[in-house]
């Protein structure tokens, strides 16, 4: 009998031996082809013999020593590479073990910030419907995934939630992309008069809309408009890029191809790819010298942040990324999978969306594509999915809420960025067999 606390207790799952390429293997031998890299997480795939290596050189060298005494070579270099290619003033990495963390550690230093700048009313956080900022209390208040959220509501602190940059289900009829992107984006500019611009300290949101959503993008504009009425009132614009960043979508941060700076900026997941867990938050030098200049002391920490042992995988991750020319392939590959999902799917009356960027793609379910009507949540469609495609050897990742937290049904493909072009027959061909037979089933 186990004893691990498995996610699902009445459903435990299979055990997991080996791994190689954009492949799993369980303990029976069977393979399963990691089409969501778990969570948008193994961007080098399984097996990587130079950050392998790189870990195993730290152990050797140095495997922990706590930031309140030191700081480690591995966690400076890391912080140094990535500062070299981050966005605008962007100059202070804080390393942390996750993405909760992440995004944790990015709304107190917000609140931080601005008690040490004298504006202590700013508290509020304006964030989106159907997002995802991670599952501790802070992280969760701020995201917009009604599921995960509605058992600890009493728990949870109070943030305003605007509607999302949602153009398959929001945009207007005889609406141009570009005048949808900016009425979108103007909910903020209302949202910020309605509480109040002198109480809000930070907007946050995802480039790319991840696993509540699957794949969304923005409009064009829409966070260059958001981008003017933080600037306008003097709050902070807080980007998190857990799931979309560090390659994911075709730039190193996603924001890059928005054309646009945040003020603080969250990664992870793709950041250690699996080899270590390791998050970051970076902020600006603006933020980081109001601090310096008031307390001196950021008010916030964890045992195991900067650990070397993670930054020197990190640090092996990023120099993968960069020097094997993988972000070139993702936008490649991407494209490849975009175009094989419509050659499968573009005539598929209950596939009403294919959308994505770089190798983070999603596809929406709909009883008719004509009005977009999603399926009864009583069916659990993308449950039935992702437990069709495993036992078909494919891991996705299947959701359900994707529209208001209740109704809708989306599948996110987050691929590792080595995926070759038979890979991608195989993913597609699994996930259709996945569809038909999920489809099939709720049919009856």
């Amino acid at each position: 009998m186990s004893h691990v606390f498995p996610r699902a207790i009445n459903s435990p799952p299979p055990m997991a031996v080996s791994a190689g390429g954009c492949y799993l293997v369980d303990a029976s031998g069977k393979k399963y082809l990691d089409a969501s890299g778990g969570a948008a997480v193994s961007c080098l795939g399984h097996g990587d013999t130079e950050v392998i290596g790189a870990i195993k050189d730290q152990l050797d060298q140095l495997a922990y020593a706590h930031t309140g005494f030191f700081t480690t070579e591995p966690a400076e270099k890391l912080a140094d590479l990535l500062i070299e290619h981050a966005p605008g003033d962007l100059g202070r990495v804080y390393l942390v073990s996750g993405g909760s963390e992440a995004t944790e550690a990015a709304i107190k230093l917000a609140r931080q910030y601005f008690v040490e700048k004298g504006e202590p009313k700013r508290g509020r956080i304006i964030a989106r419907k159907q997002s995802y900022h991670g599952n501790t209390i802070g992280a969760l208040s701020a995201g917009g995934n009604e599921w995960r959220r509605a058992q600890f509501g009493p728990l949870l602190i109070d943030v305003s939630h605007i509607d999302p940059c949602y153009e398959y289900r929001l945009r207007r009829e005889g609406e141009s992309l570009e005048e949808y992107g900016l009425r979108a984006a103007n909910l903020l500019e209302e949202e910020l008069l309605r509480v109040g611009p002198e109480t809000v300290m930070a907007f946050m949101a995802e480039p790319v809309v991840g696993a509540t959503a699957g794949a969304v993008t923005a409009a064009p504009g829409y966070f260059k408009r958001i981008r003017e009425i933080c600037d306008k009132y003097g709050i902070l614009l807080i980007l998190d890029e857990v799931m979309c960043g560090m390659g994911r979508t075709g730039s190193l941060f996603a924001c890059d191809l928005e054309g646009v700076a945040p003020d603080i900026l969250c990664i992870a997941k793709g950041l250690g790819a699996g080899y270590q867990p390791i998050g970051a938050m970076i902020c600006s030098n603006a933020i980081y010298q109001t601090i310096g200049a008031g307390s001196g002391f950021f008010q916030h920490g964890h045992t195991y942040m900067g650990h070397p042992t993670a930054a020197a995988a990190g640090l092996a991750v990023v120099n993968a990324i960069l020097h094997r020319n993988l972000i070139a392939k993702v936008r490649i590959q991407g494209d490849r999978i975009k175009d094989a999902l419509h050659e499968r799917f573009g005539q598929n009356p209950n596939i009403g969306d294919i959308r994505g960027r770089g190798l983070f793609l999603g596809v929406e379910l709909v009883t008719d594509r004509e009005t977009k009507a999603p399926f009864d949540p009583s069916l659990k469609l993308a449950a039935r999915i992702k437990k069709q495609a495993f036992e078909a050897g494919l891991i996705c990742y299947p959701m359900s809420g994707t529209i208001d937290g209740k109704t809708g049904d989306h599948v996110l493909l987050a691929p590792p960025f080595i995926i070759e072009d038979d890979q991608i027959e195989e993913l597609v061909e699994k996930l259709g067999l996945a569809i038909d037979q999920s489809l099939a089933a709720v049919a009856k």
